[in-house]
């Protein structure tokens, strides 16, 4: 069966409980039309780029599925009827990644930037003036 990895956002002022219990409603969903739920994160209220439906914060939770379409097709429906839920996002890939997402990492686990050296490559510096 394809590998699948979904995000869904759902709205701000539900509780941790309510948007965990969606993530449950919706992998039951999946599971009842034969598919099964890999892993699952919630990754808790994040603040998003620009507001969707009056709302600047959302609940992010993630979901490693492998499953036929059809059943990601339902789920999918079921998730764009559902008044909680803002927005959808579904991504067909070859295989899941190990271990758990890059938004559960710490940050010194990531090795974001690492050292950035000298940057003697801007050249003189003018003073401010005030």
């Amino acid at each position: 069966m394809p590998l699948y990895e979904h995000v869904m956002i759902a709205r701000q002022d539900l509780s941790n409980a309510q948007a965990e219990g969606l993530v449950e409603h919706f992998s039951t969903v999946l599971t009842d039309n034969g598919g099964k739920v890999v892993d699952s994160e919630y990754w808790g209220v994040k603040t998003m780029a620009y507001k969707i439906n009056k709302n600047r914060k959302g609940h992010y939770a993630f979901l490693k599925t492998d499953a036929p379409s059809a059943a990601v097709q339902e789920m999918e429906r079921l998730m764009a009827l559902h008044d909680d839920v803002m927005r959808i996002l579904t991504i067909k890939v070859d295989e899941h990644a190990e271990g758990p997402s890059v938004q559960m990492q710490k940050r010194d686990e990531r090795g974001d930037r690492g050292d950035r050296g000298d940057r003697g490559d801007r050249g003189e510096r003018r003073e401010r003036r005030n």
